[in-house]
């Protein structure tokens, strides 16, 4: 065979090769999908939001974290501002964001939130606030008490290892112990875009404890969210290109088993549990591609879906909220509270609507 033939050979499978692989990714972003409005009665923008509120988590009391600021390689971010850790009480009929103050030995300058989680101490009720923190793009967890009172949290410790190298989400189950995500396998920018481009299932969920590092699961095109059930028994993940939420059964704190996937349709980001019952609520990306470059004239929508009696044979996944992002984009979590739910975004507003 001649040299030119082997040629066109080689050339021709390469675009075969690269058309399939094209092909791959714009089915695993979604970015075919168009939604069709899906509104909730009496919705309204929190006022001080601007710049995403990329998680948020509510305790029993009704008082929410918000973790906002997140400036992610990769996503759009308008501020050059520091990250802020902001509370939000929905009891409150006024509604009032503020912003809590960072005690202690730690950079505020460099602060750049991404998943959070809260852990009450049975014991003396003491509130600890898990914050996934990219400061200079890297990735690292921080640990604060709350301190109610001073409306300010209190830096606690830091934490960094080698397995804990590309964090998104996280879930505390103790003081100082904690299942986080990494999104990522490679920490190289260029070899993060080759992984979905080449559908790796490299991403994992990893255990931290001062005594304890661990990957304990694994298979994930990327792990984002992650949250635990009310029982304690089971873990929740989303394999976010997958476009499914993972249930694992915790047999030991480190010993999990994979139970079943369930499709939900989306790209799904964070994960919150209601605590009564046990449904879960998901803040999506109804097309990646949208979200990902955010052109000002055809905007990342958003998309809320709620799971419920995920254990059992047939789930029921509906679909709660959608917006084509002529009010919020890119939702990145959703969260219920006595008949309301608070919805947040990667890097915009955030939105907050009765349940009917």
């Amino acid at each position: 065979m001649g040299k030119l033939a082997v040629l066109s050979l080689a050339v021709t499978a390469l675009a075969v090769l690269i058309g399939e692989r094209l092909s791959s990714l714009r089915h695993l972003t979604l970015s075919y999908r168009e939604l069709t409005q899906n509104y909730l009665p009496n919705c309204h923008l929190i006022d001080g939001i601007d710049f995403g509120a990329e998680d948020i988590t509510i305790l029993e009391d009704g008082l929410a974290f918000l973790s906002t600021g997140l400036k992610y390689p990769g996503l759009p971010s308008y501020s050059d501002d520091p990250g802020k850790i902001y509370t939000l009480n929905l009891l409150d009929s006024e509604l009032k964001l503020e912003a809590l103050s960072i005690k202690g030995q730690f950079d505020k300058d460099s602060f750049n939130p991404h998943g959070i989680s809260v852990y009450t101490d049975d014991k003396d009720g003491a509130i600890y606030v898990f914050v996934v923190n990219h400061p200079q793009g890297k990735s690292q967890v921080e640990i604060f008490r709350f301190v109610e009172k001073e409306n300010s949290l209190q830096h606690i410790k830091t934490i960094k290892h080698a397995l804990l190298h590309n964090v998104n989400d996280i879930v505390a189950v103790g003081a100082e112990s904690f299942y986080a995500t990494n999104d990522h396998y490679f920490t190289n920018e260029i070899l993060k875009f080759v992984e979905p481009l080449l559908s790796l299932p490299w991403c994992d969920v990893v255990y931290y404890s001062p005594e304890t590092v661990q990957v304990v699961a694994g298979g994930f095109l990327s792990a984002n969210g992650i949250n635990i059930s009310p029982s304690k028994r089971h873990l929740y993940v989303s394999n976010i290109l997958k476009h499914t939420i993972v249930v694992l059964e915790i047999k030991k704190i480190t010993a999990l088993s994979h139970v079943k996937e369930v499709d939900v349709g989306s790209l799904c980001d964070n994960i919150e549990v209601d605590r009564e019952s046990g449904d879960l609520w998901l803040g999506c990306h109804p097309n990646g591609l949208k979200c990902l470059f955010h052109d000002a004239n055809d905007p990342p929508g958003s998309e809320v879906i709620r799971i419920e009696n995920i254990l059992s044979e047939k789930p029921q996944v509906t679909q709660v909220y959608a917006d084509d992002g002529s009010v919020i984009m890119a939702s990145s979590v959703a969260t219920p509270y006595r008949g309301k739910l608070l919805i947040g975004t990667v890097y915009q507003k955030a939105l907050i609507c009765d349940l009917k």
